[in-house]
């Protein structure tokens, strides 16, 4: 029987063109270490995730069924998976899913953490949208970077938000690639004074921090990953005649007009520039073209 509310959760699991704000299942393995359970509780607690916790003895790298069951239940389109075993201490894989399938995993070894407790600084409201800097040229030029990149992005920007004051403005969270390495900091903007209307920033270090180590990797092939990021016509925004945009986002704009006559033109005179009644008159006598007479053959 289809009731009334089989119809509208069925259409809350269908195809939209705006989608809601992704949710995030937070896991643990069958065996985590204090450290991993302690860093998955800092992570679900400084990122405005909407999240479910739940503990399952899985390996996503080996058998990801388990993951997309869970996923189609709670409707979760992003994953991070933490474990700890003689192999592969200490262990996340941030994930991600397209249509209840798995899209993206990439897996991160922790080699250092500092937690939320260790650092005993001023912490920012719980639902601070975060800004992400990423830096390093891993990020720009290595391919399996870039979806790191990429799906981190996907998983701390947050609720999309049409705008922000600039008080709200204030938890940093900042990748850096070198030497092999991901390091992953949290920052709380300080708004100075400066002595002008424009204040000085400074940057304190909140916690928690990330010295990830890039292990092993799962990538959609690219014409998956295309699909998965193509945009409805409608969202698309319509293209607009005769306006262009430069580097630097100026707009330009072309207005076609019918072809003017500009010797009807009237323009502003000025006192200075008028000429005097005598130069004119000699103007004239000069300018006069010389009379030509008809020859009669």
């Amino acid at each position: 029987l289809c009731t009334k509310r089989s119809k509208r959760f069925l259409e809350n699991r269908g195809p939209k063109l705006t989608e809601d704000v992704k949710s995030a299942m937070i896991m643990k393995g069958g065996n985590t270490s204090q450290m991993v359970t302690q860093a998955l509780k800092d992570i679900c607690e400084k990122c405005s995730l909407h999240f479910h916790f739940r503990k399952n003895i899985t390996r996503p790298f080996e058998d990801s069924t388990s993951l997309e069951f869970f996923s189609k239940k709670t409707d979760c389109s992003l994953f991070l998976f933490g474990s700890h075993n003689k192999k592969r201490p200490n262990n996340f894989i941030f994930g991600r899913l397209f249509d209840f399938h798995v899209l993206d995993m990439i897996e991160l070894g922790i080699e250092k953490y500092v937690s939320l407790s260790e650092i005993k600084t001023n912490k920012c409201p719980e639902g601070t949208k975060p800004m992400l800097v990423f830096a390093g040229e891993p990020f720009e030029t290595d391919h399996e970077y870039k979806r790191l990149k990429n799906l981190l992005i996907d998983f701390f920007r947050g609720p999309t938000v049409p705008a922000v004051r600039l008080s709200g403005l204030e938890h940093v969270l900042h990748f850096t690639a070198l030497d092999g390495k991901i390091f992953m900091r949290s920052y709380r903007c300080l708004l100075k004074k400066s002595g002008c209307r424009t204040p000085r920033i400074e940057l304190e270090e909140i916690g928690p921090s990330f010295d990830f180590v890039l292990r092993r990797t799962h990538l959609a092939s690219e014409d998956l990953y295309k699909l998965a990021h193509k945009q409805p016509k409608a969202l698309k925004p319509k293209k607009k005649k005769n306006i262009s945009h430069d580097a630097f986002g100026t707009r330009f704009g072309r207005v076609h007009m019918q072809k003017q006559d500009l010797s009807k033109l009237r323009t502003r005179k000025m006192k200075g520039l008028r000429k005097r009644k005598g130069e004119v008159a000699a103007e004239e006598q000069d300018g006069q073209a010389p009379k030509v007479a008809k020859v009669e053959s």
